[in-house]
């Protein structure tokens, strides 16, 4: 016998070795979390994030050092009807007092009437860090609150970007304390279900956890070559807690399918590490494939995010063929316990008079369509997911605006009345120039005149009292005009008023200065430079993603066949989660359903990342269900009964993972932001397509059509001879249409 595989070798090992095994695992999730620690996380600057013009225009605003405090309002309205002048500059002026005398407050304005008489604005500058004004902002509100009390025939509210941010943190930390709250639970009472015992159900979450925990610790030493971003921890836990447990629910239910048959607790650890481990190894390098393609988008957010998933994905696999048949070796039959008596009567794998494996049922019925009729089935399955893919057509992307952000916080109501009284305080553009100091007054009269064109077109916001805002740098050479516009960033005007800035007024303003450089950023371009961003990049990193991933399944399972199947499979499923999402979040049928207000389009972040994710983890599924065909097919079943041995015997593990998946991303669909609810939906309906039509449909039913087709290879990769199988399959399970 040849030498064996190398992930039944490391079983032996640690299921020989268990105490041993678990203490390295232990000791090296401690370092790494505890040097990750320690080395501390290098976070992305602006610099690092910079896309597009808008990104340069971050930079050359930065390059300014502008003294940028932190600044309030106080908006005062008329409850109805139109405004007493005379109220509102009492009071406006016991606001002025009240809050002079406020900790953290650093000047007050005078008070700017809205131009129809409206409104009246009193102006704050906060004192102390910009960044933790937010925390510092209670006193001021509660001034406000009190000069409301003293003025109730008024609405006299706060609004700035201090309480919008506070309000705005409130509303997500409890998004995010009730997604952590019911996580964990969702993915235990899933496993519970799925094993009908705790201690079987527990060992695939222990694992995740520690796997995201060792990642957390290496993906910090990692910043220090490819900086971190806010959102980075957040994906590790995601992807660890997803690819964790799945791994070990693999394993596990092999493990137990061996055992079932009357295997020693060794064997079956072995016979679990040389199928089910393999499968993980291959699942793993897939999964890491695909997050490598986003570090081909040149984007700083996008490299860190794959950084971390490609250390946690790795860390998974690694505990899965180490630590976890040491678990499975020293807990042995008590991995089964205590069982859920209910539950594990209906879970436990059941065995047939002579100790064989129970004929399944359900399955088998499941895919009688595919396996008695396979070119029917997979025309009709597959032109129904077509269909769904359609919409995608007409994805629109861009960013999440102001007015996009949940408006059950009074703050949101409150900025909604300023924006309408004071269009210039809403959605506007920057203007940023760099040029020698010499030209200073040349660039400011040519920015003032922009802005005298701008305030005369309708396009953007009349110029306010109190004239343009420009500010100058010290040295004279970083000049920034914020240009306003009256409409939202979902609406055309918004973009056409951008257009106008880059392609006319900028360049005839500013064009003939000697030395300048300038850029127009803001919101809305950075919303249109990031979406434009994404459509470059996204067909470099499909086309790395698609070759890689075909590599890797022809390597594997020896056919040209089984690799090109495996890439229209995951491009089917993808494409069908892409035009659910723009069927859901781009019209407004489903607002009232889901807790939104359309934007008219999708997250521009999201396809590239949603693509890379699902094409990652579909991966699982079908490296999974390949293999255990392949079994049969080793084993010399006929190719249709090897299909429906695949998937029959796969069908539960598949299944209980996809619930996972299912259960755990439907979460972020609660959460109030958009672009989690657009996440939440898209990769929870993305898995459930995947494991149910794809896997118990269109696979069967292509791979039954295929027959022998299936396994071609050209003649350098067919393998020397056929590897006698570890063990061989359960007989074929009694399907209806087999003959």
């Amino acid at each position: 016998m040849g030498a064996r595989p190398v992930t039944v070798r490391l079983a032996r090992w640690s299921a020989e070795h268990p105490w041993r095994a678990v203490a390295m695992w232990v000791v090296f999730v401690a370092v790494c979390f505890v040097g990750g620690s320690a080395a501390g996380l290098n976070e992305a600057t602006s610099a690092d994030q910079a896309i597009g013009e808008s990104g340069r225009a971050g930079v050359i605003v930065e390059a300014g050092n502008f003294d940028d405090p932190a600044t309030e309002n106080i908006l005062i309205t008329p409850r109805g009807g139109t405004l007493d002048q005379t109220a509102a500059k009492a009071a406006a002026d016991d606001a002025a007092a009240r809050l002079r005398s406020v900790t953290g407050v650093a000047s007050v304005g005078e008070p700017v009437p809205a131009r129809d008489g409206s409104a009246v604005l009193l102006p704050i500058t906060m004192s102390g860090d910009p960044e933790t004004a937010a925390d510092r902002v209670q006193p001021l509100r509660d001034a406000t609150a009190q000069v409301q009390d003293g003025h109730p025939q008024l609405r006299i509210e706060q609004v700035g970007g201090p309480s919008i941010n506070k309000a705005l943190d409130d509303t997500l930390g409890k998004d995010f304390k009730r997604a952590e709250l019911l996580s964990l639970p969702v993915t235990l009472a899933i496993l519970i279900i799925a094993f009908g015992a705790l201690i079987a159900a527990g060992v695939p979450v222990l694992l995740a956890l520690s796997s995201v925990a060792a990642a957390m610790g290496l993906s910090t030493l990692a910043s220090h070559l490819v900086p971190a971003t806010d959102t980075t921890a957040s994906v590790i836990l995601l992807i660890g807690m997803a690819v964790g447990v799945d791994y070990s629910l693999f394993y596990v239910r092999r493990e137990r399918e061996e055992r079932a048959k009357g295997r020693s607790g060794l064997d079956a650890v072995e016979i679990a590490a040389e199928t089910s481990g393999h499968a993980v190894v291959v699942s793993g390098f897939a999964v890491i494939i695909s997050m490598a393609g986003l570090l081909l988008a040149g984007d700083v957010v996008f490299s860190s995010l794959a950084v971390g998933s490609i250390l946690v994905v790795a860390v998974a696999v690694t505990g899965s063929l180490t630590v976890l048949p040491a678990l499975l070796a020293k807990l042995g039959r008590w991995v089964d316990r205590p069982r859920v008596p209910l539950l594990w009567r209906l879970t436990a794998p059941r065995t047939g008079r002579n100790g064989e494996p129970a004929k399944p049922r359900f399955w088998p019925a499941v895919l009688k369509p595919a396996l008695r009729a396979p070119m029917a089935t997979l025309v009709i399955s597959v032109g129904l997911l077509l269909a769904l893919a359609v919409p995608a057509l007409g994805m629109k992307l861009k960013f999440p605006g102001m007015e996009d952000v949940p408006r059950s916080t009074a703050a949101m109501q409150a900025y909604d009345r300023l924006t309408a009284a004071f269009p210039s305080n809403g959605t506007s553009h920057t203007v940023a120039v760099r040029a020698p100091a010499a030209e200073a007054d040349r660039v400011s009269a040519a920015l003032t005149g922009l802005a005298a064109r701008a305030s005369a077109d309708p396009l953007f916001a009349p110029t306010e009292a109190d004239g343009p805002k420009i500010r100058v740098s010290d040295d004279g050479r970083v000049s920034v005009l914020t240009v306003a516009t009256p409409y939202t960033s979902r609406d055309a005007e918004a973009g056409q008023s951008l257009d106008r800035l880059r392609d006319d007024l900028v360049p005839a303003a500013l064009g003939g200065v000697p030395g300048v450089q300038y850029a127009v950023g803001g919101d809305i371009a950075a919303s249109e430079d990031y979406a434009q961003h994404v459509r470059d990049k996204l067909p470099l990193v499909v086309g790395f993603v698609l070759v890689l991933t075909f590599l890797v399944m022809v390597l594997t399972f020896r056919s040209v066949v089984i690799g090109l199947s495996s890439i229209l499979l995951n491009l089917l499923s993808a494409g069908a989660a892409y035009g659910l999402l723009v069927l859901v979040f781009q019209g407004d049928w489903a607002e009232g359903l889901l807790g939104f207000t359309s934007m008219g389009a999708i997250v521009a972040w999201l396809p590239l990342f949603l693509f890379v994710v699902l094409f990652g983890l579909s991966m699982d599924y079908h490296v999974f269900v390949v293999s255990r065909i392949r079994e049969g097919i080793r084993a010399g079943m006929p190719n249709r009964e090897a299909v429906a041995y695949g998937i029959t015997s796969s069908a539960g593990v598949v299944t209980s993972a996809a619930i996972v998946m299912v259960g755990v991303f439907s979460i972020f669909a609660t959460l109030s932001m958009i672009d989690f609810k657009q996440l939440g939906i898209g990769l929870a309906a993305a898995i459930l397509l995947d494991a149910t039509i794809i896997r118990a449909v269109v696979l069967p039913a292509l791979m039954t059509m295929l027959g022998d087709a299936n396994w071609w290879a050209p003649r350098f990769l067919r393998p020397r001879a056929a590897a006698a199988p570890t063990e061989p399959p359960a007989p074929a399970p009694e399907l209806v249409g087999v003959r």
